[in-house]
């Protein structure tokens, strides 16, 4: 009876057995290094970094000016009679803008040249009085002292004419003054007065500013390590030698396009400021068609050559918590994933100060499918072909 109960489990413990045997099987499959049959590395292609010349642009924000703008104030006192123009209007050299009423200042003309009349009367008058007087002491009728008292009542006449002439000319620089015109050509600002105000030589505010606009200087600043930086960056032994050496630099418009005109840095004054700790610069830029006025912002961009710079493409960057890396390859075919700090764009490249050199070798495409470590077989990819595709 004990022989046949052990028989009759016998085909439980074997199929316990076969189970254990199959489970060992496969814990020592998982654990087992991949034999022939696994998947080989990806096919990635591979970019050689290289040095070549490059323009990268320095931008600094500039606030607008009109190479003049000029107050337009009142010279005399009086009621403003027209305005000829309208805020923000185009004006010529000459063109009339204000006109205050003139009447007194026409009476006081006309007062002037009454005085300047009599004056010339009175001369005159005295003139005659010494020609008749001049036969009669060659004649011995009368003295000399008489001649004498005649001449010099003829010059005081003739100092009154021209004290009465002065007078007339005042008057009329006056009356001029009541006719307000353009001293250049430019565009009208606000015109806080209206017709009716009283005005004169104490008002306090001017009664528009012209904005002159064919020349819009554009005004930007540098800091202390910024201009070392860029005495460094250009050809000359002076600052003057510098500047004058700079190439034509680019202004870009607050709503991102550029300026289709470019500038030329012309200025920069003499000291730092000591509340800012900057020194200002000055572009100068032609503004034909008046799209640039006073009060304007943009962006000044100063280009600075390179002679070799380390180009990636953006392609093979990915950016990882504000922060842009690439793989690079290291031995073995494996990838190692290295920071990088771009100094500028150029077109889709960056060019690079730090985090890799020209000679390392890059993974161009097919980065999302990769972690570090990770071997791929490099399938090299001439960066000369890309460009000549896409050149910087």
């Amino acid at each position: 009876m004990r022989f046949n109960s052990i028989l009759n489990g016998a085909p439980v413990i074997v199929g316990l057995i076969a189970l254990l045997l199959l489970l060992n099987s496969c814990t020592s499959s998982s654990a087992s290094p991949a034999g022939p049959g696994a998947p080989p590395p990806p096919a990635l292609p591979v970019i050689t970094v290289q040095a070549a010349p490059a323009t990268i642009y320095q931008e600094y924000s500039a606030a607008l000016e009109g190479s003049r703008d000029i107050e337009i104030l009142p010279q005399v006192e009086g009621i403003i009679e027209a305005i000829s123009v309208d805020e923000g209007a185009r004006v010529r050299r000459g063109q009339l803008l204000f006109r205050i009423n003139d009447r007194v200042y026409r009476e006081q003309l006309n007062t002037a040249r009454a005085a300047l009349a009599a004056a010339r009367a009175s001369l005159t008058s005295a003139q005659i009085h010494v020609d008749r007087l001049k036969p009669l002491v060659e004649k011995n009728v009368v003295s000399d002292v008489q001649l004498r008292s005649a001449q010099a009542a003829a010059n005081a006449a003739s100092a009154q004419v021209a004290q009465a002439a002065a007078v007339v000319r005042s008057a009329e620089v006056n009356l001029g003054y009541t006719r307000i015109t353009a001293p250049a050509d430019g565009y009208i600002g606000r015109i806080p007065m209206k017709v009716g105000s009283l005005v004169g030589a104490g008002t306090p505010e001017p009664l528009t500013v012209l904005s002159e606009l064919k020349t819009v200087y554009a005004y930007f600043s540098l800091g202390e390590e910024e201009f070392l930086r860029f005495k460094e960056r250009y050809a000359g032994a002076t600052v003057e030698q510098k500047i004058r050496g700079m190439a034509p630099v680019e202004l870009r418009l607050p709503d991102g396009t550029s300026y289709t005109y470019k500038g030329k840095v012309e200025l920069v004054t003499g000291q730092f400021s000591g509340n800012t700790g900057s020194i200002a610069f000055r572009a100068a830029f032609a503004n034909p068609d008046g799209l640039l006025r006073s009060g304007n912002t943009g962006t000044v961009r100063l280009p600075v050559q390179l002679p070799a710079a380390a180009v990636v493409p953006q392609e093979a960057t990915f950016e990882l918590q504000d922060k842009v890396f690439v793989f690079r390859l290291a031995d073995s075919n494996k990838v190692v994933s290295v920071p990088i700090a771009p100094a500028a764009t150029s077109g889709t490249y960056y060019l690079l100060q730090e985090g890799v050199k020209p000679g390392d070798r890059l993974v161009y495409t097919g980065l999302d499918r990769l972690k570090d470590g990770a071997v791929i077989q490099p399938q090299p990819l001439p960066m000369d072909s890309l460009l000549k595709v896409r050149p910087l």
